[in-house]
């Protein structure tokens, strides 16, 4: 029993490439050995979101008279892609824990560009200032294949709306680099710099996982909008595919804590069923972009054949799984279980 209690801390600190985790009290409090792993692997995430930063900004082309573009410097933007899906990846997988515990960090770093520019426009989209982060970006590094539903939806923000694009002038293309870049360096490099002598709450930790999971529904919903997160690169589904293991893994920290509480073990079979059945329904839609959204498409009251579409089916699944009032769904799943460790849910 003891040797079994031991292996959600162990593979916790396994996902997060480490040996074992830093102090784990292992043979102490459940708790004190579920947060430990939390911990462990958060703080990994950061400092591993942090360098995919700096390598983005390292693979930026050197500056010249005309900035730079996926034509000209190809090699250059398809690396700069790459470590920007890098960042991406490590940023939700612990989505939930740092909008809790960095939220106006988590605002210049995962905001959305109609969020930026809703109060004024942004003149300059490469200097750091104005609209920021990894979908500040996105926007620039994938300019040229952003799909036309969402330019659409974009020219129609209003008056302070400026259409993407790469850096054209040798100014532009340094902001790019010591600007924005470093915008996104600076505040990820804060982020680990707070976290580390942060003192973690188990509230805190599990409560992180079901925003992880009520991220999966709004990522699908605002893609009916064209409002999706990462609807330029078309990778929001790759983003939850994130989201989700990240959830896993801490919610896989908390089996030491529902092995010690009456009827804990099967709760905790019935929060990882849910998290299989998302994996499932993920795993299900090929490619990294969430797909086609229907015409004809009425969230309230969608058709037999739009719900039967691959965007309807994901759509209505992650409705009912994060429906607190659906029984049989994650979320209720999740707040019971929470309860069981005495951690109440949020009031709506």
């Amino acid at each position: 029993m003891k040797t079994n209690a031991l292996l959600p801390a162990l593979s916790v600190c396994a996902a997060a490439g480490l040996v074992s985790c830093t102090n784990p009290d292992l043979d102490g409090d459940p708790e004190v050995q579920a947060v430990a792993a939390v911990k462990t692997y958060i703080d990994a995430e950061l400092v591993a979101m942090n360098a995919a930063a700096k390598a983005l900004q390292s693979d930026a082309p050197a500056p010249d008279a005309d900035g730079w573009n996926a034509t000209d410097d190809a090699a250059a933007v398809a690396a700069m892609r790459a470590d920007w899906k890098n960042v991406r990846l490590h940023y939700e997988n612990i989505e939930g824990a740092i909008a809790v515990l960095f939220p106006n960090l988590d605002a210049s770093t995962d905001e959305r560009y109609d969020g930026f520019i809703a109060e004024a426009a942004d003149d300059n989209l490469f200097d750091g200032e104005g609209v920021t982060g990894v979908h500040g970006v996105e926007r620039i590094l994938f300019s040229d294949v952003i799909a036309p539903h969402v330019v659409t939806f974009e020219e129609g923000l209003g008056p302070n709306y400026s259409p993407a694009r790469f850096p054209q002038t040798q100014a532009e293309a340094n902001d790019f680099k010591t600007g924005l870049m470093q915008r996104l360096i600076d505040d990820t490099q804060q982020m680990v710099d707070e976290f580390g002598p942060l003192s973690l709450a188990k509230e805190t930790a599990y409560r992180g996982v079901l925003g992880s999971m009520q991220e999966q529904f709004e990522k699908v919903s605002l893609a009916g909008t064209g409002e999706d997160e990462s609807r330029y690169a078309d990778h929001t589904l790759a983003d939850m595919r994130a989201n989700l293991a990240g959830g896993k893994v801490i919610v896989e920290a908390f089996e030491v804590l529902f092995a010690s509480v009456d009827g804990g073990a099967a709760q905790y079979a019935t929060i990882v069923a849910g998290f299989d059945r998302a994996q499932g329904a993920l795993d299900d839609v090929d490619g990294d972009g969430i797909p086609l959204v229907p015409a004809t498409w009425n969230p309230d009251a969608p058709s037999a054949q739009d719900a039967a579409t691959p965007y309807g089916v994901l759509y209505l699944f992650f409705a009912a799984e994060t429906d607190p009032a659906n029984a049989d769904g994650f979320v209720a799943a999740f707040n019971e279980g929470g309860e069981m460790l005495s951690i109440p849910q949020l009031a709506e």
